[in-house]
């Protein structure tokens, strides 16, 4: 390991932290005669206390609230965000980043069992978090494209009208890039990301919610 540069650190740092989830499908959104979901977690992961600095600009989530519209696309693509932009020196962990999301699951509550399992793949654990915070590690995403797959009209037709209304699949691809301290050194690295947000917005509800996230790099196409 010693003989690894800083770059190929970080590059099998994001490597190991690509945690993949069960099958592409579609996340138990079909609802049956019940409506009733898959069963919930074993539950939210441990707490740590973490206290932020209120006079550090940066120490603040207040703005990482999802936009009320009824945009599928735009929606999709500022869940992406609040799910891939974290700093693991700013005095939160990953529960904090990931609360903007859950905060606008499905109001019904009957996807949010699942969503809660989701998005739990696409951060750090809390152990691997407190790993890249000592490396001072920082997390961007760059989006190359946010569109409705073709695939999504079949699923839609297959599901023989017991998708709730509204719902839609939204496919991101765009560029992890990350940045960090390895011995005393800037190391950076970037790579290639793609997943499918499940979302609900008119009829259904007034405004757009998250439902369901795909497997990670594994999206609908």
């Amino acid at each position: 390991m010693s003989n690894l540069t800083g770059r190929q650190i970080m590059l099998l740092l994001g490597c190991a932290l690509a945690i993949l989830t069960a099958a592409i499908g579609i996340y138990g959104l079909i609802r049956g005669p019940g409506g009733t979901s898959s069963g919930a977690p074993d539950g939210p992961p441990t707490a740590v206390e973490v206290v932020a600095d209120p006079t550090n600009p940066v120490d603040t989530l207040r703005d990482r609230s999802l936009p009320h519209t009824t945009d599928a696309v735009a929606y999709a693509r500022a869940v992406a965000v609040s799910l891939f932009d974290w700093d693991t020196t700013a005095g939160f962990l990953p529960t904090d980043y990931t609360s903007a999301v859950l905060a606008d699951a499905d109001p019904s509550g009957e996807e949010t069992p699942g969503l809660l399992t989701d998005v739990a793949t696409y951060l750090p654990t809390v152990e691997q978090w407190l790993d890249l915070g000592a490396m001072e590690v920082e997390q961007t995403m760059e989006i190359d494209e946010a569109y409705v797959p073709d695939s999504w009209a079949d699923a839609v037709e297959q599901a023989h009208g017991h998708l709730r209304p509204g719902t839609t699949a939204v496919t991101i691809t765009g560029t992890r890039h990350r940045t960090g301290v390895w011995n005393g050194e800037v190391a950076e690295s970037s790579y290639p990301v793609s997943f499918t947000i499940f979302v609900a917005c008119q009829p259904s509800f007034e405004r757009c919610h998250v439902l369901r996230l795909s497997e990670l790099d594994n999206p609908l196409r």
